[in-house]
């Protein structure tokens, strides 16, 4: 299987909507191609079988067979790439750090290298008793991140 002409086969239909970026494509045993696509504001249905039509007959089944899934991120599934959050800017995530924390808060800022969230606390007054709401803020380089997710509320 020709990975280098598949690859590029991708990166042109996806070229030719410009809110549609690559999130992750594989190559996995048995000659299945797995691309994951997402856009700005969401992809079509329409869009995802664009794509897997311009990859499909652009190869020819009959050289070599071949299994081609094109899909669009499930909500369940961690952010990978820059763009997706930028996409998610002002909804909540829960991001999982390299040093066992875990911070849960709203997505403000997406930088080059990292992301800033911003969430209210529950602390103990500096004087007396009882608690007050704190106002919190961390910026969070991308390079500390396992994961990533987008939470859902209902």
């Amino acid at each position: 299987m020709d990975r280098e002409k598949i690859t590029n086969l991708v990166n042109e239909a996806i070229k030719e909507n410009p809110e549609l970026f690559l999130i992750e494509l594989k190559f996995l045993p048995d000659n299945k191609i797995y691309v994951e696509v997402d856009g700005d504001h969401g992809i079509p249905l329409q869009e995802c079988i664009r794509i897997s039509r311009g990859v499909e007959h652009n190869l020819d089944r009959e050289e070599e067979d071949f299994s081609l899934e094109v899909t669009s991120p499930d909500v369940s599934h961690p952010l990978k790439v820059n763009r997706q959050y930028i996409k998610n800017i002002n909804r909540i995530l829960q991001v999982k750090l390299k040093n066992t924390t875990t911070i849960e808060g709203t997505l403000t800022e997406v930088l080059n290298d990292d992301i800033t969230l911003e969430w209210k606390a529950r602390e103990p007054k500096p004087i007396g008793k009882g608690k007050i709401t704190v106002a919190k803020k961390a910026t969070i380089p991308f390079a500390d991140i396992i994961e990533a997710k987008v939470k859902i509320i209902f």
